[in-house]
């Protein structure tokens, strides 16, 4: 009996943006992304992916300006490289009341918020979207997102985890433990909506965190939303192996990539989670036309529209390295910053077969940003995306967009029936939350190896809302 292959997870990829992943293509006329700030745009993107049998939408964000490139945010904000970027928080309701699958992946940074108030925020999310939310956690790379707010300079690297560490154990006790199963019971006839006694304060009290008191939300669907991560330095690895559910990922080759992804899941292991508790999706884009030549043509003509000092200036906040410093044909060489220290990784320390110049780099991230541009009829591109996941140990992809949403529709037209006929794509949604959509139906909530799971009845016969104060409490 023939091994049955691994179903594809399959992300579009946005950000609350007009130039994303592929730089200054708002240009082009098949692109409606300088439509970014209104509600159609968002809505008729949803419809269009729900319709693709698409896993989610996941959003991307930074809270800072891409000022890197020659100490400037001018070559950023001509090109509309990710600037201006709105909340991605905003759009989700209206894109949920649309369809009733699709999942919703959103980006905060945990460096910068309060988990309080973005524990009420994600769960309110998950409420309204019916269990469809999952959190992005990341830890800010751009030294101009710390600037703006308040700090004097960027948090060193490894410790914005330990931050990220306990800003999400106190995000579980709210999700997990604050209210109880039972605890919402909605009598009419005795005017009591809820039962004070089973819900209580969590009284955190950490080395970053105090948080007395009781969520301000019941339990939502999902309680703890889906959890998403992108790192893949060695610190990222690690708490990626504690917490994620989802890991994104950027790699240049299959092969690079399997050693990123084994990594991960050894991690997973050593945290006591199974290595398939964890799903792990690279960054990809496809070009894809009926023909392997109206593809190539596709990608030529998108090439006119690039732009070199919007790419650059992207990678400057991402690497943390001006690269106006370096001659057009001098080779880089690795170097740590305080931004994401993986980025120039397969560029340098992995790249043993070809020596990576500023204007390679350049030109790499000008379509699809760091991901792989696929380019081909639907055999060809279908073919490429099973090496991708098989040799690269991979689960499936956040398939970035050149001009949005035509690159997802023709995905959709092209790419997702080849793939179908291959068994390597769904053709119906098998349940209702995200979590069904990556796990599988009946995967709701949070497996019992993760560590929100220990505070599930963590706090039953303990002080609640019915007693004491919560200030009295955790005092």
């Amino acid at each position: 009996m023939a091994e049955q292959k691994k179903r594809i997870v399959v992300n579009a990829f946005e950000m609350t943006c007009i130039g994303h992943q592929s730089f200054d293509l708002w240009r082009h006329p098949r692109s409606r992304a300088t439509e970014y700030n209104t509600i159609k745009y968002w809505t008729d993107l949803a419809k269009t992916l729900e319709r693709g049998l698409f896993d989610a939408v996941f959003i991307a964000d930074v809270v800072g300006i891409y000022d890197v490139y020659k100490n400037s945010a001018a070559p950023a904000i001509e090109g509309a490289a990710q600037v201006p970027v709105n909340d991605p928080a905003t759009q989700i309701s209206a894109m949920a009341a649309v369809t009733e699958h699709l999942g919703f992946g959103v980006t905060a940074a945990a460096t910068f918020e309060q988990p309080y108030t973005l524990a009420r925020r994600y769960a309110s999310l998950d409420h309204l979207t019916e269990g469809r939310v999952g959190f992005n956690v990341v830890t800010s790379y751009l030294p101009s997102a710390a600037e703006n707010q308040g700090l004097p300079t960027q948090i060193p690297h490894d410790e914005r985890y330990e931050i990220a560490d306990e800003f999400l154990d106190v995000c579980y006790k709210l999700w997990e433990g604050s209210w109880e199963d039972g605890a919402v019971i909605k009598d009419r006839e005795r005017g009591i909506y809820a039962d004070p006694s089973k819900v209580h304060p969590i009284g955190h009290k950490g080395k970053y965190f105090s948080v007395p008191g009781i969520s301000l939300t019941e339990p939502s669907p999902q309680r703890t939303p889906v959890i998403f991560q992108a790192g893949a330095s060695s610190r990222g690895q690690k708490f990626s192996g504690k917490h994620a559910e989802a890991v994104f990922i950027s790699a240049l080759r299959p092969d690079l990539t399997r050693v990123v992804t084994d990594r991960i899941r050894a991690a997973a292991e050593e945290q006591g989670r199974s290595r398939d508790d964890v799903k792990i999706l690279a960054m990809l884009s496809v070009i894809v036309d009926e023909t392997e030549e109206k593809a190539k043509a596709k990608y030529e003509e998108y090439k006119k529209y690039v732009n070199l000092d919007s790419a650059q200036a992207i990678v400057g906040g991402w690497s943390g390295v001006d690269l106006s410093q370096f001659d057009e044909d001098e080779v880089l060489n690795y170097v740590q910053t305080e931004s994401i220290q993986s980025f120039l990784t397969p560029f340098t320390l992995q790249a043993k077969d070809k020596k990576w110049t500023r204007k390679d780099i350049a030109e790499h991230t000008t379509l699809g940003g760091m991901g792989e541009v696929i380019v081909g009829d639907p055999v060809q591109v279908a073919d490429e995306l099973e090496r991708w996941i098989d040799e690269g140990g991979l689960d499936g992809i956040n398939l970035a967009y050149h001009v949005s949403p035509g690159s997802f529709e023709d995905f959709i037209e092209y790419v997702v029936p080849e793939l179908q006929k291959r068994g390597r794509y769904r053709t119906e949604y098998e349940g209702n939350t995200l979590r069904e959509n990556i796990f599988g139906k009946g995967h709701t909530k949070v497996a019992d190896s993760h560590p929100a799971a220990k505070y599930r009845g963590a706090y039953v016969g303990k002080p609640s809302a019915a007693d004491t104060p919560a200030r009295a409490i955790a005092e």
